[in-house]
């Protein structure tokens, strides 16, 4: 079993068809179950992405309603959530600034980081991060997490 942390960009991809909606659903397909892990804001960003896609008419309001329908629906029985909490927030701050990136990219890669500091510390396969932020996928190599961007699968 694999174990992937979803940044927002990639996790959009399992509800919304855009490049690499294919490779992030058949991570979810496999024939031994993987483990997905998110940080806790990005019920957040999701539903920021489905609004702003509403917004912007690529979704229709049926669209909308049931992606955001399946998303809440996985978010509370489908992924691990990691809590930002005070240490998640400093580690965010120190990456923010080392790796200049945005508030809560930063956030997302030092849940990544957190969650997979603990499956180390029990014998567990390290994470891949997933992300279709390029620059975020960099800090994450930087940091020593396996990287992948769905974009690049087609």
């Amino acid at each position: 079993m694999a174990a992937y942390f979803l940044d927002s960009s990639a996790a959009v991809k399992r509800y919304i068809i855009e490049p690499g909606t294919s490779w992030i659903i058949s991570l979810f397909r496999q024939p031994t179950p993987n483990a997905f892990y998110v940080a806790r804001i990005i019920s957040v960003e999701v539903v920021s992405a489905f609004a702003r896609r509403l917004r912007g008419r690529s979704l229709t309001v049926r669209q909308a309603d049931k992606a955001k329908a399946r998303f809440r629906r996985d978010f509370r029985r489908l992924f691990f959530k990691i809590e930002i909490e005070a240490l998640v927030v400093e580690k965010a701050t120190d990456l923010a600034d080392k790796h200049a990136l945005r508030g809560y990219d930063a956030v997302q890669l030092a849940a990544a980081l957190t969650a997979n500091d603990a499956r180390l510390a029990i014998g567990a396969t390290p994470l891949i991060f997933v992300s279709a932020d390029t620059a975020l996928n960099r800090a994450a190599l930087a940091e020593g997490l396996n990287a992948e961007n769905p974009n690049l699968h087609p």
